[in-house]
């Protein structure tokens, strides 16, 4: 008799099963192997399947092909989580159409229904990146999972975030979990599922076809109580995910830009359509946790991490923001030394306060 989880592989190949269907097949027959030896009759009571989809089921003949899912599956070390396993995201199969399985690789938690999603352009800018850490760092901080797609720009500034706070972070990924897409993240791929987990609703060896991103971002915002949308064109995939969330029933949160940048546009809509303006995690916090006791308790412990730097440190920390600032500025501003000022700068830097862009520009990366 064939394993478990090869009927459940065997499900996600029948051509006309979407995750639709195949939600209403586990709900009514209870599991995959069920559903393959049920009688005609009994299939058809079930609502939105067909005499297609019926003939598939009962002349299925692809078990070599499953077999060999399984064999990559060992071969990479996923895990598998159905959505009859109790470790199955519940916001995720809350909702109308979640994954019948996630390809896993690290690990999902109880704690990660505590999430929130961060996405946002390809092609962001540096004001959009550490806007993106900055937040995706506070979240971490405060125990929310941040969930994102592991694409260039935002997504990645995302995860980072998350990790440099040494929090969890959750990919989804519009390919199979065996490729790195895009390739560049294959070190940050390996990060995020040491601190939290990269999944997929794809087979193994799924290529990244643009017809699985906007599929994927259900998943995304699927994952989380709110989702987050950092400078998005007019065009971008991220408008989708914000969509679906609405769908969904979860927030939907908008970073303001700049009112001259083409990226901020999308945003700029969101946030004229009622989505809700974010400068900081607390105005995240607000919402998705009404019982969290904030701002004082945040601006206390902002106060307390102040309380460790040095007035030189403090000084400069005070100078800067979002907006790079070139170290003659700071020089100039803080009357100090220059000296002083480059070896208090490495010093922050060193500590995760600030980061320094090219040409001598600052940036401070958290309060």
């Amino acid at each position: 008799m064939k394993r478990e989880l090869s009927y459940w592989l065997a499900l996600q190949r029948i051509v006309g099963v979407g995750s639709v269907l195949a939600k209403r097949l586990i709900e009514h027959f209870g599991e995959p192997q069920a559903i393959f030896s049920a009688r005609e009759r009994e299939l058809m009571e079930v609502e939105g399947i067909g005499r297609r989809v019926i003939s598939s089921l009962k002349h299925f003949d692809a078990w070599k092909d499953v077999k060999r899912e399984e064999e990559l599956i060992a071969k990479h070390r996923v895990d598998v989580i159905t959505m009859k396993d109790r470790r199955y995201p519940k916001n995720l199969l809350n909702t109308y159409d979640p994954p019948s399985l996630l390809y896993v690789q690290g690990e999902i938690q109880g704690r990660d229904d505590l999430a929130v999603a961060v996405v946002g352009s390809r092609m962001a800018g540096d004001y959009g990146k550490l806007a993106t850490e900055k937040i995706s760092y506070e979240l971490a901080e405060k125990g929310v999972t941040v969930v994102s797609g592991m694409a260039r720009g935002i997504d990645s500034a995302a995860h980072r975030g998350a990790i440099r706070a040494c929090g969890r972070t959750i990919a989804v990924l519009g390919c199979g979990i065996d490729i790195i897409y895009p390739p560049e993240n294959r070190e940050l791929s390996a990060e995020i599922a040491a601190h939290g987990a990269v999944v997929s609703e794809f087979p193994i060896s799924t290529p990244p076809l643009p017809v699985n991103f906007p599929k994927r971002n259900r998943i995304i915002s699927g994952l989380s109580l709110g989702v987050v949308i950092v400078e998005a064109g007019t065009r971008s995939g991220s408008l989708i995910t914000a969509r679906l969330a609405l769908e969904q029933g979860r927030e939907v949160f908008a970073v303001p830009g700049s009112i001259d940048s083409a990226r901020s546009k999308g945003t700029h809509h969101l946030i004229k359509q009622g989505a809700k303006l974010v400068e900081g995690a607390e105005d995240i916090l607000a919402e998705v946790l009404p019982q969290w006791e904030q701002p004082q308790r945040l601006q206390e412990e902002r106060e307390e991490r102040k309380k460790e730097l040095t007035g030189g440190s403090r000084a400069i920390l005070d100078l800067l923001s979002l907006n790079p600032l070139h170290i003659d500025d700071l020089i100039s501003r803080s009357n100090m030394r220059s000296g002083e000022v480059a070896s208090i700068l490495l010093d922050l830097e060193l500590n995760g306060w600030l980061r320094q862009l090219p040409g001598k520009m600052f940036v401070k990366v958290k309060e």
